[in-house]
């Protein structure tokens, strides 16, 4: 099972954090291949959700109240190390953040910016497609609630 961690951006030690930045940048930036700006100035504001397998970061996520990132509490940066996906870690870790968006922020609204591609995985975690799909850091996006 994964361990999932929850803490607030001044909670991280040095370590912990350069291991959420490099899953990030792994996924993110190489992977998707894919140059933008990544460490955004925003993680300061967010709560992170941190999944651990034998003591190492593996899956990923960052949270932000109502107002800090869109008008809606909102989740981001979902990662999944990619030897760890077929484990079911991302509905895993995407379950915690929702949890802790509600214990947190209390609110059941959250909205995110999805990869177009990941649709579905969203619609089965409670998520509905609003709006027209966008290209974002030149990737298919579009915008999803849940209530």
């Amino acid at each position: 099972m994964l361990d999932i961690k929850i803490k607030s951006f001044k909670e991280f030690d040095i370590e912990e954090l350069y291991n959420v930045l490099q899953l990030r940048s792994e996924i993110f930036v190489v992977e998707q291949d894919c140059v933008y700006q990544d460490i955004d100035g925003k993680d300061a504001k967010a709560i992170h959700i941190i999944g651990y397998k034998n003591n190492s970061v593996v899956a990923y996520t960052r949270i932000f109240k109502p107002g800090d990132y869109f008008d809606q509490a909102s989740i981001g940066r979902v990662a999944v190390h990619k030897d760890f996906r077929k484990f079911g870690y991302g509905k895993v870790i995407m379950q915690a953040s929702i949890d802790a968006v509600e214990e947190h922020y209390n609110t059941y609204e959250i909205k995110i910016s999805a990869q177009k591609y990941l649709t579905k995985f969203y619609t089965d975690l409670g998520f509905n497609a609003t709006g027209e799909e966008y290209l974002e850091d030149g990737i298919p996006h579009i915008a999803m609630i849940k209530k």
